[in-house]
């Protein structure tokens, strides 16, 4: 699962993906452990031709930068937008040929292709804008929303595929915001994609419990993960498709619990320090 640790412990996300339909759908069965700024805009100028692959990136951060490159990659003369919410690393973005953009007025001229990778942490109105961000997309292409697994309503190492419900609204703050953000993406015709944990080697659990070192909770909890690379392949196998109002979920082939990804990070030999273990109480 640990793309940064021995290949002995690397496993990717099979491609191509059968991308089947939900609501909820499933890109690939699997388990879930449960655990539980102003509407942003981009402008593009009336006098500039919009290209039939350009792509507008809204939260261009680790897994918007990664979609960025694999999408130059497939097409070299496209425009790339990132939408963001400060100007702090419009630099960067402008570096890696990414055409920043703070919030501003809706678009003159729309794209054909927008990705929504922003967090809703940082936002008070998250819907809002996944709404400007339809209002942005100009109905070719494809609309993706990035969403997650933690919308389902599902713990304690059950198995979670494609029918399995979601938590109800009103039920979790966290899960509410995220399931009225998929609605508003659904009606305007675009897709989600829920993804399980994201990680590479300089984030996940797996660097917060090393710097632990001990943890109190549950060693044999499975967690389903994917790697930040094979969730952008993942989402641009998507986009490609130009599917509509469609639900997916994204990530590896292969659960571990707590206590196997710890093994693999110690016998990695990639990381400083040791794991001690987790001190909870393990259910038979």
């Amino acid at each position: 699962i640990y793309k940064a640790m021995a290949s002995t412990y690397h496993y990717r996300l099979p491609y191509p993906l059968p991308l089947t339909a939900a609501p909820p759908a499933s890109a690939s069965r699997c388990r879930f452990p449960m655990a539980s700024t102003a509407p942003l805009g981009v402008t593009v100028s009336t006098s500039e031709s919009v290209g039939q692959n350009d792509l507008l990136i809204v939260g261009p951060g680790v897994l918007g930068r990664i979609v960025a490159e694999k999408w130059r990659q497939e097409h070299p003369d496209c425009k790339i937008y990132g939408q963001t919410a400060t100007t702090d690393h419009h630099s960067e973005l402008t570096k890696i040929g990414i055409i920043p953009s703070l919030k501003g007025p809706r678009v003159d001229q729309k794209v054909p292709y927008v990705i929504f990778c922003a967090p809703p942490y940082r936002t008070d109105d998250y819907p809002g804008d996944l709404r400007v961000a339809a209002s942005n997309w100009s109905g070719e292409g494809s609309f993706l929303f990035t969403s997650s697994t933690a919308v389902y309503d599902c713990n304690d190492n059950g198995f979670c595929g494609e029918d399995s419900p979601c938590v109800p609204i009103g039920m979790s703050p966290r899960t509410d915001v995220l399931l009225k953000a998929e609605n508003v993406v659904l009606e305007a015709g675009g897709c989600a994609l829920r993804l399980a944990g994201l990680y590479k080697k300089d984030q996940g659990p797996h660097v917060f419990w090393l710097s632990k070192g001990t943890v109190d909770a549950r060693p044999d909890l499975i967690i389903s993960m994917i790697h930040y690379e094979d969730a952008a392949s993942l989402g641009i196998a998507i986009m490609k498709r130009r599917l509509r109002g469609r639900v997916f979920v994204g990530c590896d082939n292969q659960p571990l619990s707590r206590q196997e990804i710890m093994d693999r990070v110690n016998r990695s030999g990639k990381f400083d320090g040791k794991f001690e273990g987790f001190t909870g109480y393990r259910r038979s």
